[in-house]
């Protein structure tokens, strides 16, 4: 005798109606990250210093430093690359600190600007937002572009806003507001100031004509007050749901952060316990959120002696390979000189885990016996962690589809497959 299901076509609707809240959520909270392209770091410089040239001549300082130093080969070699991808990686990095030595640039207005009168900062802003209009007109501006204005806290507050508006309106004197433009609010400690910032951007686009949703900005957690509330909660989760869909990322402030729990400045770091935690709950309130993550910076500059140099270069790139290690695919940079450990740490992060995941990602795709049974997430994973070698430059397309035995339009569909419904380039 055949068994038949008990539950009845009332009993699927019954079930489908307590699930129709926890439906929505998924699907309006957790959309997963679209794939777009997120650079591998954040260069940081005070906004009155920033000129149309200065991304080329980053890369060129950049270059000069490891040449003074015995050149990118010697540099390689002294920060643990491997005897037979030293050669690979040098020419790689050469030619980045040639073409797009800085992903993304942050002109910023808050603790690398200081205190200046109203009018010097009002003429900051509107200088600013000239000439990130020139750079972007000329090509000589990096694929993402901002500002970081002061915080909501109150004795900055009018101040951040007047920043932050005088500069969207100096942006859109051209017309439209770029594609990579990029707007941080730092100094985050609740999630009415995230609110106070969705009514700004709202504002803003109204007075501009601007499609409701187009500015969207990161927050910088530099709080304990945003890993654990007064009332026990963990806002830094909460806001993200707040925030409308408008907030992009969440970046981690190293020194801001050790200082507010008293940790003596010698530890304060990115590899600190502390900072370890906080990453952490900010890891598990984005997830499948498709919001961003970065990891902060370290102020040991490869500067001095050659001794100093060296080893403020190892630590550098060890560091950038611990926040990949561990699922922080970005992190900010101060100087020129950190520009090559930057890539080389991230190159051979790439480089090294390539072949293990191109290998058992063409096994999956074809269904091909192996010693590892990997399950469909974490084939997206192996397509990501792949993905992203391909957008910063790491990996080489024909490489991948070779050593694969997929394209790139089927290697982007295995690690974001919800985004074949926005119509997005592949590899864009």
């Amino acid at each position: 005798m055949a068994v038949e299901p008990a539950l009845s076509t009332e009993d699927y609707t019954a079930i489908d109606e307590t699930l129709r809240e926890t439906d929505r959520l998924l699907l309006q909270n957790y959309p997963g990250d679209d794939g777009t392209r997120q650079p591998v770091h954040t260069v940081y410089l005070p906004a009155d210093r920033f000129t149309p040239a200065l991304t080329a001549d980053w890369g060129r300082q950049a270059l000069a430093a490891a040449d003074q130093q015995g050149g990118m080969e010697a540099l390689c070699s002294s920060v643990g690359v491997p005897l037979d991808l030293v050669q690979g990686i040098s020419d790689k990095v050469t030619a980045k600190l040639v073409a797009e030595p800085i992903e993304d640039l942050r002109l910023d207005f808050e603790d690398g600007y200081g205190q200046r009168d109203d009018a010097e900062e009002d003429r900051h802003a509107r200088s600013a937002a000239e000439l990130v209009r020139k750079s972007i007109s000329e090509g000589s501006a990096p694929p993402f572009i901002g500002i970081r204005f002061k915080s909501f806290e109150e004795p900055t507050r009018a101040r951040g806003l007047r920043t932050l508006d005088l500069f969207i309106a100096g942006v859109l004197e051209a017309g439209s507001l770029p594609e990579g433009l990029v707007l941080t609010l730092p100094k985050v400690s609740t999630v009415a100031q995230v609110e106070a910032m969705v009514f700004a951007c709202e504002k803003l686009e109204q007075v501009h004509g601007l499609e409701p949703g187009r500015l969207r900005f990161e927050v910088q957690m530099e709080t304990p007050q945003l890993i654990l509330a007064a009332d026990g909660t963990v806002p830094v989760a909460t806001l993200l749901h707040r925030g409308k869909g408008r907030v992009s990322a969440l970046h981690y402030g190293t020194y801001d952060y050790t200082a507010s729990l008293e940790i003596a400045a010698a530890y304060q770091s990115m590899d600190h316990p502390a900072a370890d935690y906080a990453k952490q709950v900010m890891q598990v309130a984005v997830a499948g959120t498709g919001v961003r993550l970065s990891d902060g910076s370290t102020n040991i500059l490869p500067l001095g002696t050659k001794e100093n140099i060296t080893a403020a270069w190892k630590l550098h790139s060890s560091l950038v390979r611990r926040s990949l290690e561990r699922g922080f695919y970005q992190g900010w940079d101060l100087h020129p000189a950190q520009l090559p450990s930057r890539f080389i740490a991230t190159y051979l992060f790439y480089l090294q885990g390539f072949s293990q995941a191109a290998s058992r990602l063409r096994n999956y795709a074809h269904g091909l016996e192996s010693t590892v049974l990997d399950e469909p997430a974490t084939a997206r994973a192996l397509a990501r962690f792949i993905h992203r070698g391909l957008h910063c430059g790491a990996l080489e397309e024909s490489e991948v589809e070779h050593r694969t035995g997929i394209t790139i339009a089927e290697l982007t569909a295995l690690a974001h497959p919800k985004r074949i419904s926005t119509g997005r380039d592949s590899h864009d």
